[in-house]
C-alpha cells in the first residue's frame, strides 16, 4: 500500500508526467484561475530570521538546489560570519556566491549548504570573496529559482528532482567558467575529496556535521556532478598554507593554487573545481548534480535514475506537477488573494521537512553506524522533534497518512539501529537539540488516529525505556534521576532549562499513560499518568507563574517572569519566560486551571498574556494559548476572535511573513490549522479544537486507503449582511448538531461535511 504511492511520488516529481502534463488545465484550484502551486511565494520567511529559502525542491526531497548569499557582499565584507547565519540565503541580501546543494530550510543552527555551484566570466578567479556577484530579477516559483548576476551577465536557474539537481546557466560572449567551491559553505566541518572521472564528470564527497556545537553529528555527502559540454581547460584550485616567521602553518593567509594538469584525486579542507570555456552570445551550459549520503555510486545512480532523458524544462514541469499534486489536498475558496498565498505556502513550508534519505535503491546510512541498510518504503530525515511533534505530524497524518506512516516506522528503525527513538535526527545522526522526548507523542497521536502498521511491541518498549532508565543510562532524558524521585527537575545550574524539561516529560509521560492503558498495562499507566501531573510543583503563587525550584523543594532566586523574553539567559526556561511556559500544560488544563484559583483567574489570567505582549508566536510552547480559552464553555469566543487576528498579524505574503524560524514547518502547520479552522492543541491527545475558518470553504482532500471518507468539506456560514462575523453560533457535521468546540479526529475525518454558523455575537 505504502509502496504504490510511493512510485506515484517518484512519478510526479521524476518527470514521467506527459499524462499529466495533458491534463495540466483540469489539476486541482484553488479558484476558477489559478492552480494552488500559483499562491505559493518561496520569498516568505526569507528575512526576520525565518530561515526559509526560495531555491528549487520537490516535496520531502533530498536536494534543494538554492542561492547561496551569505558569504561576502559587494563592499568586501564576510557577512556570513558577521552574525549568526542558520540560512544559505537571506532576502536583504544580493550577493550571490553560488548554489548551495542540499539545505535545511527553518532551522535555528547552521547546518549543511555546501556544494557551491558558481558561473563567472573573464579570467579565472576562484577566491568567493571576489568572484561573488550582486543579482537582479530574482524570481522563484515552487521547484524553480533564478536570478542575473550584474557583475557577469550571466541567467542563472535552478531546478530539482527528489535526489538531484540541474542547473543552467545563460552565458554573454567570451570565456565562460563554472566553479565547485568544496571548502565553503554553511556548515561547521570541513575536509571535501574530489575527483575528475571524465572532461564532463567529476565526483567526490565533503564532511558536514557539528550542528548546533554537537561535534559528534557529522557525516559525510557523496555527490556526481556533470557539465552538458566538455570544456577548453579545467582542474583544481587549493589553498596554501604558507610557512609564517615563527615557522607554524598560517590557514588563513594562504592564497588558492589553481592545478592545471594534476588530474588524481585532490583532497583538503579549501578545495574546489573549475571548468572554463569560450561561450556565444545566450549559450546555454548545464550541470547536473546528484548525491547520496550512502556512496559516491548511489550518487551516480541517483542522477542518472532521476535525470536521464530529461531536459532541463522537462524536470521543472515534473517539480511544479508534484508541488500542485501535493498541494491540491486541500483546495481553500474565498478569502482573501493574502490568505490563500499566506496559506499555501505555509502548505509549501509544510512539506520541506522531514526529507527523504534512502537512493533510488532504497539504501540508506544507519542511525549512528556506519552501516549501510535497505528500506522497503521510504527511510525520512530530519527530525526537529522538539518543533514538529506539536502540529507538522499531525497535519501529515491528515493529510498524508503514508508519508507518516513511513515517518514513524524510520523512527523505529532509528531505535532498532540505535537503541533510541529520534530527538533532533540529523541525517543519521542524534543532534541532541532541545529538550524532552518528542519521539513519544508523535507515535502515540499517530496510532490513536488508526495508523497504526508498525510493530507496536517494539514502540512501546522504545519509549518505556526513555521513560524509566536512570539518567546516567538515558539519553533522552539525563535528568531523569531527579524527575523520578521528586516529581520535578530541579534547577541546578543557572542555564540547565530545568522547568522546559520537565514539562516536555509530563507530556510525554502523559501520552505514553494513555497508550499504555489502550494497550492493557494498567500499572504503567497509572504511573506515567500520576508523573505528568508533577508540573504543579513549579507554580508559584507570588507570582502566578511557573517558578524553577532548588532540589530542596524551595523555589529559586532572585526571579523574574518576564526574564528570557529577548533570548537572554534565564534561569529553568529555555528560549523563553515564564509566561510562555506557564500555561504549557494542554494535557491538564482544567487542572492547572484548578491551581490558578479556577476558571475565571485561569481565563483572565491566560487573556494578560496577549493583552500585555506576553505572547510570543515564535516559541513554541505557548502557540497553543489562543486555543485554551475554548476548554471553558462561554470562553470560546476569545479563540475565535483572536485566532484570525494572530494569523493575519505575524503571517504575511512577504519575505517577514513568518514570526521566527519555520522550525521545519512548525510555525507553518500553525498557521494552516488555524486558517482551516481546527488545531491539535495536545500532541498525543486525537483530538482538536475548532475555532471560525478563515476560507468560506476547505476541502481536504483524504487518503482512502487510511480513511473511510474521501474528503471533508468545511463550509462557513455567514449571516445576511455579517461578513465580519467572527464567532461560532451553531456547528452541524454531516447536518446533525454538534455539542461544543472540541472534536475528535475520528469524528472529524468521517463527518463529510462540517458546517460552521458564524455570528456577531459572543
Amino acid at each position: 500500500m505504502q509502496r504504490e504511492l510511493m512510485t506515484h511520488f517518484k512519478t510526479y516529481c521524476l518527470g514521467g508526467l506527459l499524462a499529466a502534463m495533458a491534463l495540466l488545465p483540469q489539476v486541482g484550484r484553488a479558484d476558477a484561475g489559478k492552480a494552488p502551486v500559483d499562491y505559493v511565494n518561496p520569498f516568505v520567511g526569507t528575512t526576520n530570521y525565518g530561515t526559509t529559502n526560495p531555491g528549487a525542491i520537490c516535496p520531502q526531497g533530498m536536494m534543494s538546489v538554492v542561492p547561496f548569499n551569505v558569504l561576502g557582499s559587494v563592499d568586501g565584507n564576510r557577512d556570513k560570519d558577521s552574525r549568526w547565519w542558520s540560512t544559505p540565503y537571506e532576502y536583504k541580501n544580493t550577493y550571490f556566491t553560488g548554489f548551495a546543494h542540499v539545505n535545511l530550510s527553518g532551522v535555528g543552527c547552521p547546518e549543511l549548504g555546501s556544494l557551491l555551484l558558481m558561473p563567472t566570466t573573464g579570467d579565472l578567479e576562484v577566491d568567493c570573496l571576489k568572484y561573488g556577484s550582486s543579482y537582479t530579477d530574482e524570481q522563484a516559483t515552487p521547484g524553480y529559482y533564478s536570478n542575473r548576476l550584474v557583475k557577469y551577465d550571466v541567467l542563472t536557474e535552478a531546478t530539482a528532482t527528489l535526489r538531484t539537481g540541474r542547473t543552467r546557466f545563460t552565458f554573454p560572449a567570451g570565456q565562460g567558467n563554472i566553479l565547485l567551491n568544496l571548502g565553503e559553505g554553511l556548515t561547521n566541518e570541513t575536509g571535501a575529496t574530489v575527483r575528475f572521472v571524465s572532461d564532463t564528470e567529476i565526483e567526490g564527497s565533503k564532511l558536514l556535521g557539528t550542528f548546533c556545537y554537537n561535534p559528534q553529528a557529522v557525516f559525510p555527502i557523496y555527490f556526481v556532478m556533470r557539465v552538458n559540454k566538455a570544456p577548453k581547460s579545467s582542474g583544481y584550485w587549493k589553498q596554501m598554507r604558507p610557512m609564517t616567521a615563527e615557522a607554524q602553518w598560517d590557514a588563513t593567509a594562504g592564497k588558492k593554487k589553481i592545478y592545471t594538469n594534476y588530474r588524481k584525486e585532490m583532497s583538503g579542507d579549501d578545495v574546489g573545481v573549475w571548468f572554463t570555456y569560450d561561450t556565444a552570445e545566450g549559450e546555454q551550459i548545464e550541470v547536473s548534480m546528484g548525491v547520496s549520503f550512502v556512496s559516491i555510486d548511489n550518487a551516480r545512480l541517483n542522477l542518472e535514475q532521476e535525470q536521464a532523458g530529461r531536459s532541463f524544462d522537462d524536470i521543472r514541469l515534473a517539480a511544479r506537477e508534484a508541488w500542485n499534486d501535493d498541494l491540491s489536498r486541500v483546495l481553500v475558496e474565498d478569502g482573501t488573494e493574502e490568505q490563500k498565498r499566506v496559506f499555501y505556502t505555509a502548505f509549501y513550508h509544510l512539506l520541506i521537512h522531514p526529507n527523504i534519505l534512502n537512493d533510488v535503491n532504497g539504501q540508506y546510512p544507519a542511525m549512528e553506524s556506519g552501516q549501510i541498510m535497505t528500506t522497503k518504503g521510504n527511510r525520512y530525515t530530519v527530525f526537529s522533534l522538539w518543533d514538529t511533534y506539536r502540529n507538522v505530524h499531525q497535519l501529515l497524518t491528515l493529510l498524508f497518512p503514508d508519508r507518516q506512516m513511513d515517518m514513524v516506522n524510520t523512527m523505529l528503525g532509528m531505535y532498532r539501529e540505535h537503541g533510541w527513538l529520534p530527538k533532533w535526527e540529523l541525517y543519521g545522526r542524534e543532534t541532541l537539540t532541545m529538550e524532552g522526548d518528542p519521539a513519544i507523542p508523535v507515535i502515540v497521536d499517530t496510532w490513536f488516529k488508526g495508523l497504526r502498521d508498525f510493530d507496536v511491541d517494539l514502540a512501546y518498549e522504545a519509549m518505556y525505556k526513555s521513560a524509566t532508565l536512570p539518567g546516567a543510562e538515558n539519553l533522552m532524558r539525563p535528568d531523569a534521576d531527579d524527575y523520578y524521585a521528586l516529581g520535578y527537575v530541579p534547577i541546578r545550574a543557572k542555564n540547565d532549562n530545568s522547568v522546559s524539561h520537565a514539562l516536555e516529560y509530563y507530556i510525554a509521560d502523559y501520552a505514553l499513560s494513555r497508550f499504555a492503558e489502550a494497550l492493557g498495562k494498567k500499572d504503567d499507566a497509572k504511573l506515567f499518568y500520576r508523573r505528568s501531573l508533577g508540573y504543579k510543583n513549579y507554580y508559584c503563587k507570588e507570582f502566578g507563574t511557573f517558578r524553577p525550584k532548588l532540589p530542596d523543594g524551595t523555589f529559586y532566586s532572585p526571579f523574574d517572569p518576564m526574564q528570557g523574553a529577548n533570548f537572554e539567559e534565564n534561569p529553568g526556561f529555555h528560549e523563553g519566560n515564564a509566561w510562555n511556559y506557564t500555561f504549557y500544560v494542554p494535557h491538564d488544563v482544567k487542572g492547572l486551571a484548578r491551581l490558578m484559583g479556577g476558571r475565571k483567574a485561569f481565563v483572565d489570567k491566560l487573556q494578560s498574556v496577549f493583552d500585555n505582549g506576553r505572547y510570543d508566536p515564535a516559541n513554541e510552547p505557548d502557540i497553543a494559548y489562543p486555543y485554551l480559552f475554548s476548554y471553558f464553555p462561554g470562553e470560546e469566543w476569545r479563540t475565535q476572535e483572536l485566532v484570525p487576528r494572530l494569523v493575519d498579524t505575524y503571517f504575511k505574503d512577504a519575505p517577514d511573513g513568518i514570526p521566527g524560524n519555520d522550525d521545519t514547518g512548525t510555525m507553518s502547520s500553525w498557521a494552516i490549522f488555524s486558517m482551516m479552522g481546527f488545531y491539535p492543541d495536545c500532541p498525543g491527545v486525537p483530538e482538536y479544537t475548532l475555532t471560525t475558518p478563515m476560507f468560506d470553504k476547505v476541502t481536504i482532500k483524504l487518503d482512502p486507503r487510511y480513511y473511510k471518507n474521501e474528503e471533508l468539506v468545511i463550509n462557513v456560514h455567514r449571516p445576511a449582511g455579517g461578513q465580519d462575523a467572527p464567532y461560532i453560533g451553531k456547528i452541524e457535521l454531516d447536518g446533525r448538531k454538534h455539542k461544543g468546540v472540541r472534536i475528535t479526529h475520528e469524528d472529524l475525518v468521517h463527518a463529510g461535511t462540517v458546517d460552521f454558523y458564524l455570528t456577531d455575537e459572543k
